[in-house]
């Protein structure tokens, strides 16, 4: 994607992943992929932050063996996620207003 990505805005794919339910790292990874390219070494940092921000919880479970950490969205990170939801739906519309070719026919008439 030739656009940068935000903090904010990988806050708000990760919140909205985790709020559909409990899940993992890797998980959290193939979802958001598939609106954009990210890598589980994005990803972690910001999961940091998520937590340190009381907006995701974890705790760990076991899986084959081994333990697998699962993230969970907390009532903080719901109110945050709101909060990036209508920002977001706000800065589309604007951009979208700006670039798409049906505003430029309209002022051109």
């Amino acid at each position: 994607m030739v656009f940068p990505v935000s903090a904010a805005l990988l806050d708000a794919l990760v919140l909205s992943v985790v709020s559909k339910e409990d899940t993992y790292g890797y998980k959290i990874t193939q979802e958001i992929r598939e609106a954009m390219e990210m890598s589980e070494s994005t990803l972690y940092p910001v999961l940091r932050r998520l937590l340190k921000s009381q907006c995701l919880t974890s705790y760990d479970r076991e899986y084959m063996g081994r333990n697998r950490r699962y993230y969970q969205i907390t009532e903080q990170g719901i109110a945050q996620l709101e909060t990036y939801r209508s920002e977001w739906e706000l800065y589309k519309d604007k951009i979208s207003g700006l670039i798409s070719e049906k505003a430029e026919k309209e002022d051109t008439v």
